[in-house]
């Protein structure tokens, strides 16, 4: 099961581009909202319901500016968590590096790809579930697909 916790609801265009991945994958998936700032033991009582929940996991978080969000669920899970921070024309995608810099101990994966989260997030869910190594190859052969797909309804020559 993968979790993806959004720390406002204008990160929602990133969750879905993730739910789609997991979709195409077969992959579980829950979608909730949490704000490490705003609401911050709300957020440690929903990971403490996932945690009791013995299923493997992988968390993804989504959120910008700065990103306390991936930090305190790290901090608080077993599991693995990937930070896909949203980009941010505000500040020209700067507010990534609160994502990047994380204290000791602390050690969420980045990507900034919201479809690429997703697949990390299956492949890493594969490790327990070896059926999911199918789904990954599948995808990639549909990505594959598309590309030589593309090729030929675009090759030209002079």
């Amino acid at each position: 099961m993968v979790i993806i916790i959004m720390g406002s609801p204008s990160d929602k265009p990133v969750a879905e581009r993730i739910v789609e991945t997991l979709n195409q994958c077969g992959v579980s998936w829950e979608m909730r909202i949490a704000s490490a700032h705003k609401t911050p033991q709300y957020l440690l009582e929903l990971l403490a319901q996932y945690e009791a929940d013995p299923r493997p996991k992988v968390y993804i978080t989504i959120a910008g500016r700065s990103n306390a969000l991936s930090g305190m669920v790290d901090a608080q899970v077993t599991a693995p968590v990937i930070a896909c921070p949203p980009y941010s024309e505000h500040f020209a995608g700067g507010d990534v590096l609160s994502s990047l810099r994380t204290p000791s101990g602390v050690a969420p994966a980045v990507v900034l790809e919201a479809e690429n989260a997703a697949l990390l997030a299956v492949k890493m869910l594969g490790l327990a579930d070896s059926s999911l190594g199918h789904k990954v190859r599948e995808y990639q052969e549909r990505q594959r697909r598309r590309l030589l797909e593309a090729d030929a309804t675009e090759r030209k020559s002079g």
